[in-house]
């Protein structure tokens, strides 16, 4: 096993108050998200934006490793240089997702089991050739009457386990992310015992399956209550929550915390991730930071409308949303400034 090289790529990927951006769309999620906009759901219109991604001016100022979808890291950009080039020379760690997507967990209705361990090691094989230093498996876990059942936190426990164990093999850190998600009316401490409950059964599958800590990023949910919950918490109260939760699950060795913003708005996300850095940074073990999908690209996305010659105001969009992660990566972050510098 290639440890220091993990260990070396893994604090990389959370150094310098940095954090992961997450542009591995599969083709069905980035079409959705096309379609809302009116943006043509083709590849040409995929690689103009992920290319417009990739090659946003000062963009590794606040991020340290780009997750890439498998179209995306076999692409060239216009001008014929590989994307995954492109990220390297301006100091961005490419990765990529590595799963084959959420399924329905037989026996199990409502609930869900991520697939992909077939022919893993091959296409880690391949990715690492590529230039992949680091790769994704995103694993869902929703609350509901009676959800989630052990039955799901084990399938999918032992999935990501497995996945990262192959991952470390293959010389790639994995990003080990169990997300519980915010669908639902569920109370905020309801969803701190699911998510408790999640990174229990996590860290005890990588025990068993031999997984090095200290050479891995664990990617959760925030603990936050659910979308349609009457009681929304505050930012602090969030933050309160989400760090006491995982100090009782999530063992010091790891380098570090990348939260996924999980449809929380760009603000929101920056908001509570900065709550978090500003009262307990000095009191856990790990790096709090980010690995933020819409709430980066979306301002971005509807800038561009698909349209070219919205591309550099889109970039500039891109950029900003990444530097607000940054400061609240820093607990600099304040929404008043963010509001007046939004482009």
């Amino acid at each position: 096993m290639h440890k220091q090289q993990l260990i070396d790529t893994a604090h990389a990927l959370v150094a310098d108050d940095k954090g992961l951006l997450a542009m591995d769309e599969s083709t069905p999620t980035c079409h959705k998200r096309f379609d809302k906009l009116g943006i043509p759901q083709t590849e040409e219109y995929r690689f103009a934006y992920r290319e417009l991604i990739a090659t946003t001016p000062g963009l590794s100022d606040s991020i340290s490793g780009a997750i890439l979808y498998d179209e995306t890291i076999r692409q060239s950009t216009s001008d014929g240089i590989p994307i995954v080039n492109v990220l390297q020379n301006s100091g961005i760690i490419p990765g990529i997702k590595v799963d084959a997507g959420a399924k329905d967990l037989a026996g199990h209705p409502g609930e869900k089991v991520t697939e992909g361990l077939d022919g893993l090691r091959d296409r880690l094989a391949e990715y690492s050739q590529l230039g992949a230093r680091f790769a994704k498996w995103r694993a869902v876990i929703t609350i509901g009457p009676g959800l989630p059942t052990p039955g799901c936190y084990a399938a999918n426990a032992h999935a990501l386990a497995r996945y990262a164990a192959l991952c470390q093999e293959a010389g790639l850190v994995p990003i080990v992310e169990p997300e519980v998600l915010m669908n639902g009316d569920h109370s905020l401490a309801r969803c701190f015992q699911v998510t408790e409950d999640a990174l229990r059964a996590v860290f005890r599958q990588l025990y068993l399956q031999r997984v090095l800590l200290e050479g891995m990023i664990l990617k959760p949910n925030m603990v936050v209550p659910g979308l349609d919950c009457p009681i929304q918490e505050s930012v602090e109260e969030v933050a309160a929550a989400t760090i006491e939760c995982f100090q009782h699950s999530v063992p010091a060795a790891v380098p570090g915390v990348a939260f996924l913003s999980g449809g929380q708005s760009s603000e929101l996300a920056s908001a509570r991730l900065n709550a978090m850095n500003v009262k307990y940074q000095s009191q856990v073990p790990w790096a709090l930071s980010f690995s933020f999908a819409r709430a980066i690209q979306q301002p971005a996305m509807e800038l561009w409308a698909g349209k070219g010659e919205n591309t550099k105001a889109a970039q500039k969009a891109l950029y900003h949303r990444a530097r607000c992660n940054r400061e609240a990566r820093r607990g600099e972050y304040d929404p008043q400034i963010d509001a007046v510098d939004a482009p």
